[in-house]
């Protein structure tokens, strides 16, 4: 039988219908190359973990080779917390070096004004710009093996030496004080003085914080790990005003500063 130029199949023959395609499982060799395990844990969870690692990446890209953290990808995972229904709680955790002032100050303010409870875990090192992002977290922690490099900020770039440039780097400086001091125990003075602090760096000026010191200088909670951590998140994630630990310190901040007064 001769078919018509229409036909586009014998009439004993079934027209086949594309099979919507499924998606591609990674096998162990993918799991491997991308996160060095063979089995990715998917369990579900009510705490997003953040990890800020390597350099804050600011307004300028920084070379290939360099870890990088940008903060234009942070910023809508933050956005995207607080708008979830499902997520409860932040878990961040640092090994950051530094980078970007006003890229890490974006980071820390966001974080700070997150409704949600959140707890940051400093792992290897927190240094420079990071500092005020692992304050900003409800409660903070730092490994007992972990740093802080506490130093003045930097320039670079074309630098033109009149008054204005030296007053540009003290407001920006006095950003970073007022954050630190805002959100955590540390007072302004005994900051300053270890930003200031001679001796310690060898082609610095500054101070490095090891584990417990940051605890003792009062710029982080309490030493720990993630066991710790997470405790303290669920904790926090339990209680219905979930930054009564912010308030509490804010407060205890305040009645510190009254004391010499009343005093004298």
């Amino acid at each position: 039988m001769r078919h018509s130029s229409y036909d586009t199949f014998d009439q004993g023959e079934e027209p086949q219908v594309q099979q919507p395609t499924k998606k591609k499982k990674p096998n162990a060799a993918e799991n491997i190359q991308e996160f060095g395990t063979t089995n990715i844990p998917t369990t579900k969870s009510s705490i997003h973990t953040m990890v800020i690692i390597g350099q804050i990446e600011g307004h300028v890209v920084l070379p290939s080779q360099n870890k990088t953290t940008k903060y234009e990808h942070v910023i809508p995972q933050l956005v995207a917390i607080e708008e979830s229904k499902d997520i409860k709680g932040l878990l961040l955790i640092l090994n950051t070096v530094g980078g970007d002032v006003e890229a890490g100050l974006a980071l820390a303010e966001m974080i700070a004004s997150l409704s949600k409870p959140s707890v940051s875990l400093v792992l290897g090192g927190g240094h420079s710009i990071g500092v005020p992002v692992a304050v900003a977290t409800t409660y903070s922690f730092i490994a007992p093996t972990a740093t802080m490099t506490v130093h003045p900020i930097r320039m670079n770039g074309l630098v033109i030496g009149v008054p204005q440039t030296y007053e540009y780097l003290d407001k920006m400086q006095d950003r970073v004080v007022h954050f630190v001091t805002n959100h955590s125990h540390v007072s302004e003075f005994h900051f300053r003085e270890l930003m200031f602090r001679t001796g310690e760096l060898a082609r610095d000026i500054g101070t490095v914080l090891v584990g417990k010191d940051a605890v003792d200088t009062g710029l982080i909670d309490e030493v720990g790990g993630i066991e710790q951590a997470l405790h303290h998140l669920n904790m926090l994630m339990d209680i219905k005003k979930p930054h009564s630990a912010r308030r509490a310190r804010a407060e205890k901040k305040v009645d510190t500063q009254k004391t010499p007064k009343e005093v004298h």
